[in-house]
């Protein structure tokens, strides 16, 4: 009941009900927000401080940037901020007008995206004429994980693709990625396709900050060959998968293409299937099957693993210990 009624005060007010329902429509950073409601930085920072303490926004700082959006509706402010914003009248004329706004922030984002992105096309095109075709990689990566997941996560999330491709089968997906720029570029796709439940924030390979067993699945697609410690970056990985959690790992086999180390910042030329293993190994994961693109020259691998629940994890411990 305290929850409750902590959340309907701190929506209760007009300019509040508008940020949240802008913030239910897109990320929105403060600057965006003092344009579309026309009132002061410092006004529109006190109703956001308000909404975030009560639960009902989420705020996420990217470098001197922050990001509000909806919380998140596994929690109970998320769902109540949902039915709240369910209520506000379709014919509202001030909620159209932000809106419409809000419409315009959008179509100058997606154009910003698109400019940075043809900028570099030319750089991942390059790398992406050298292994097999990324549809063929998309599709095994599908065949990879369970037909639905509840919570899924993209470490290195670049312009949102794999959020994009598993839309349809999560309740909630987050990439991380340390580049601002392509986050803009990844939350700019997302908007366009209209996918809502899935969103990106800044954040650190090696220190995610999610809690201990807080997704089902984790993604690593095309991102531990620029890492100086792959093998960190698993173990954060197995760390906030959940028990019957799937991490998949998408990356080259080992090759000689000092090329990619030289011009395209690659730390890694490659991985072999017994290093990866290892690490799982060391993650605390379980090993699944490994899957391999033949490319020209470059081969893709996918290696997959589970965090076993206890019930299973005890019945594979037996069984090693048996064939010792």
């Amino acid at each position: 009941m305290d929850r409750v009624l902590a959340c309907l005060r701190a929506a209760a007010e007009p300019t509040r009900l508008r940020l949240l329902a802008l913030c239910a429509a897109s990320d929105m950073n403060v600057s965006d927000l003092t344009g579309i409601l026309g009132q002061s930085q410092p006004r529109v920072s006190r109703h956001l401080k308000l909404l975030c303490d009560a639960g009902l926004l989420d705020r996420h700082r990217e470098g001197s940037w922050v990001f509000y959006r909806l919380a998140d509706d596994s929690g109970e402010e998320g769902r109540i901020a949902r039915q709240l914003i369910s209520l506000l009248p379709a014919e509202d004329q001030r909620t159209g007008q932000d809106h419409e706004r809000l419409d315009e922030i959008k179509a100058k984002r997606a154009l910003a995206a698109a400019d940075y992105f043809r900028a570099n096309a030319a750089e991942w095109d390059s790398v992406r004429s050298l292994h097999v075709q990324e549809s063929d990689v998309e599709i095994a990566l599908l065949g990879c994980f369970p037909d639905r997941l509840g919570d899924l996560l993209d470490i290195g999330t670049g312009t949102g693709r794999m959020l994009q491709l598993f839309a349809d089968r999560v309740d909630r997906g987050v990439g991380l990625d340390t580049s601002r720029d392509m986050l803009a570029v990844a939350r700019a796709n997302l908007e366009t396709m209209g996918i809502r439940h899935c969103h990106v924030r800044l954040g650190d390979m090696y220190r995610l900050s999610l809690e201990d067993e807080a997704v089902d699945g984790v993604i690593v697609h095309q991102v531990l060959h620029y890492s100086e410690n792959p093998s960190r970056v698993i173990s954060e990985a197995a760390r906030v998968l959940r028990r019957d959690g799937v991490l998949v790992v998408a990356d080259f086999s080992p090759h000689n293409l000092e090329a990619l180390r030289e011009d395209h910042a690659h730390l890694r030329l490659g991985f072999d299937d017994v290093e990866i293993g290892d690490w799982f190994t060391k993650a605390g994961l379980v090993a699944g099957p490994i899957k391999k693109l033949e490319g020209d020259p470059l081969t893709v691998t996918l290696w997959s693993a589970k965090r076993l629940s206890i019930h299973h994890y005890n019945d594979v411990q037996e069984t090693r210990e048996q064939e010792i």
